[in-house]
């Protein structure tokens, strides 16, 4: 009986799994089954975490702006500023805020004395 050649698509399958995990360490970048349980892994990492990313950098940019709105003479806090912003209608996004009180706080004081003075 002859000799039969295997084809070639279970190994392109593989290598193609073997591409996605190539900068994994020792195992986990050798052994196709293990190559595949860490690819499920860190997709399900990655999913997770883009979520995350959005939560933390709110984090980061409320809590810049809590910081530089307390440091000086403004006679509010970050939640009485961002009521006072919905209720002018003032449009500005929190990461637009967080990069104001940053860039230029002499101009974030100036808004936020603007909102306060008419409402009250």
């Amino acid at each position: 009986m002859t000799r039969i050649r295997r084809g070639y698509i279970a190994r392109r399958r593989r290598n193609k799994i073997r591409l996605f995990a190539s900068s994994f360490r020792g195992a986990h970048s050798r052994l196709t089954r293990t190559i595949t349980q860490q690819k499920i892994r860190a997709l399900i990492s990655a999913h997770r975490d883009r979520d995350k990313k959005k939560r933390d950098f709110r984090r980061l940019w409320i809590t810049r702006i809590n910081a530089v709105i307390r440091n000086k003479g403004v006679s509010c806090s970050y939640s009485r500023l961002i009521n006072n912003l919905y209720k002018s209608q003032l449009l500005l996004n929190r990461k637009i805020l967080a990069q104001i009180a940053i860039l230029n706080r002499n101009c974030l004081y100036m808004i936020s004395n603007e909102i306060l003075d008419p409402l009250e």
